[in-house]
């Protein structure tokens, strides 16, 4: 009875004020504040219950109006990563990478609801005509939807929160992803101006790898990013982040991330930071490396190797003008290293090998040797492989000090 009554009370003074919740938040404080006051005069003349928490009260109606409803807690959660809503009666979370269903029920018209004042708050647009979405929510996480009859008669959404804080690799030898020498050897790695791809599956934790990377570029030189939706969150002194855009209802005004990496080349930067290449980008994300332009990218993939094979692969989509007589020298010259994540059984993110490309190819196959990779154990050792050391020592760091750390194994 309080809930109703002080929800339909703050609802009934938005719409007499005629604000925007989304918009005029300090106006909508004010209104949940002197509803507050009026619902306490009431309790103290025995009106309505006493024994309420109006503070929950004030967050369950602020949600309602600005956020996601009652998926607004999880989103609240630092423990939660993910929110993934199979259908009104199905949602989902994700703790320490394992997946858990929830009890909270949703009626259809309550989700769709929530989803939509979600997108009115990005600027992004989801109808029939245009299916999918990808969007970044004000807090910063990013949400996807797909609506029927792409789906069978449910909406599907995914909202995923970027809960560790990781700002450099020392965060991550912290939480176990990596150890201290490899994190060593990374940072000089990305400060020398090699060019690096973070692979790995979904969720394996590769744009909180690059984000980590990222800290390592010289304050000086100027950082550009190309993502389909915000989600690296650079703190680098001087950088220019750009995401893609959807085709508006008259399917016209898209901004592809091809086209966003070739406007970049024309902001001066010093570094080009590509949030993944699925696609023909493979070939813009080549070029620029080719172009003496230092770049990091991700790309989804089981392994290292995998990770180059694709690199091969994906420029071809780009037209048949393109072949790989002329991919796969470039990739073989262009990567340096490649960094592959895995996530383990109990959910813990880990990078499982760094590999180097030497620049050779034989019959084909690009030649790649291991600077880290896991043991048998799972513990993170030294390899017999190593980028080239003149790059590193023009820089003033001494390779080979870097890898003494461990002994090798091969």
């Amino acid at each position: 009875m309080a809930t109703d009554f002080f929800g339909t009370q703050v609802r009934k003074a938005v719409r007499r004020a005629g604000i925007d919740p989304l918009k005029d938040s300090v106006e909508l404080n004010n209104i949940i504040n002197y509803v507050r006051e009026e619902y306490v005069a009431r309790a103290d003349a025995g009106l309505v219950p006493s024994d309420v928490d109006l503070d929950q009260l004030s967050r369950q109606i602020r949600a309602e109006l600005t956020g996601a409803g009652v998926l607004q807690g999880y989103l609240d959660d630092d423990s939660v990563e993910e929110v993934w809503v199979n259908g009104p009666g199905q949602v989902f979370i994700s703790r320490g990478g394992r997946s858990e269903l929830t009890t909270t029920i949703l009626e259809s018209q309550e989700l769709e609801q929530i989803i939509e004042r979600l997108l009115r708050a990005s600027g992004r647009r989801l109808d029939l005509s245009s299916p999918f979405v990808d969007a970044q929510l004000r807090g910063g996480e990013r949400l996807h939807v797909v609506i029927p009859p792409i789906t069978a008669g449910k909406w599907a959404v995914n909202i995923r929160k970027h809960v560790a804080k990781v700002a450099r690799t020392a965060d991550l030898v912290r939480l176990g992803s990596l150890t201290a020498p490899a994190a060593r050897f990374l940072d000089a790695a990305v400060a020398v101006g090699l060019n690096v791809v973070v692979s790995g599956a979904t969720q394996a934790g590769k744009t909180t790898m690059v984000r980590a990377l990222a800290a390592a570029i010289p304050p000086q030189e100027r950082v550009v990013t190309c993502e389909e939706v915000f989600e690296l969150g650079l703190r680098n002194r001087d950088c220019v982040a750009m995401q893609t855009r959807s085709a508006n209802i008259e399917d016209r005004g898209e901004i592809p991330l091809r086209r966003l990496i070739k406007e970049s080349l024309r902001m001066r930067p010093n570094r080009l930071l590509i949030g993944e290449v699925r696609e023909a980008e493979a070939l813009d994300l080549l070029i620029a490396m080719n172009s003496g332009l230092p770049s990091m990218s991700t790309i989804h993939a089981n392994s290292a190797r995998e990770a180059v094979v694709k690199l091969c692969t994906l420029p071809l989509l780009a037209g048949e003008n393109v072949s790989a007589a002329f991919v796969v020298p470039t990739v073989a010259s262009c990567v340096d290293l490649v960094v592959h994540l895995n996530q383990d059984r109990s959910g813990r993110r880990r990078v499982e090998e760094i590999a180097s490309l030497s620049g050779r190819v034989e019959n084909g196959v690009i030649e790649l040797a291991s600077v880290y990779k896991t043991d048998s154990d799972g513990v993170l050792r030294r390899g017999l492989g190593a980028p080239d050391a003149q790059r590193f020592s023009r820089a003033g760091f001494d390779l080979s000090e870097l890898l003494r750390q461990e002994r090798p194994w091969g």
